[in-house]
């Protein structure tokens, strides 16, 4: 019983130091989550076996971007429509959209969070997410129960910041 008491306090002050509300502001500590440094290290070891080149933020997310955009930055609770496109480190493409979706980042994985509020509207980036910052150790499944993202996948986001509102 206390372990579960000790864990609950912990995963309580962890997200509360994530994301806060300040008023009608949102606060948020993008170094708040990291990822362990096997998980960092399996993303360097992709980048280098893949010749491809990143920058590594406090999270443990690696991140390039390819167009910096020049309008309006995203916040970590921002709105923002984007087009992108999800893959695993084999390839394997989970998801995409060619046309804009409406998302609210407060409803996305941690790695969104950190990553969106880098670009400016018009931006495009790819980021390299370990799990940590993902959907960690929890499978996700579709609407009829299968699984679409086995726990501890590491993902690729390659997304388009069309706008932020």
């Amino acid at each position: 019983m206390r372990k579960i008491i000790i864990a609950v306090i912990i995963v309580s002050f962890t997200l509360n130091s994530c994301l806060k509300k300040s008023g009608n502001e949102c606060v948020f500590n993008a170094c708040a989550f990291t990822a362990s440094s096997a998980e960092i290290q399996t993303v360097q070891n992709y980048l280098s076996t893949n010749s491809l080149t990143a920058t590594q933020h406090c999270s443990g997310m690696f991140y390039r971007i390819e167009n910096p955009g020049t309008g309006p930055t995203p916040g970590p609770c921002s709105n923002v429509t984007v087009t992108y496109k999800t893959y695993f480190f084999d390839g394997t493409i989970l998801d995409q959209s060619t046309t804009p979706v409406p998302v609210n980042l407060t409803q996305t994985i941690m790695g969104w969070r950190i990553g969106m509020p880098l670009l400016k509207t018009g931006g495009r980036i790819v980021m390299y997410i370990p799990p940590s910052i993902a959907y960690g150790n929890q499978n996700v499944t579709d609407a009829n129960g299968n699984i679409v993202i086995p726990a501890n996948s590491y993902l690729v986001f390659e997304v388009d910041l069309i706008s932020v509102s």
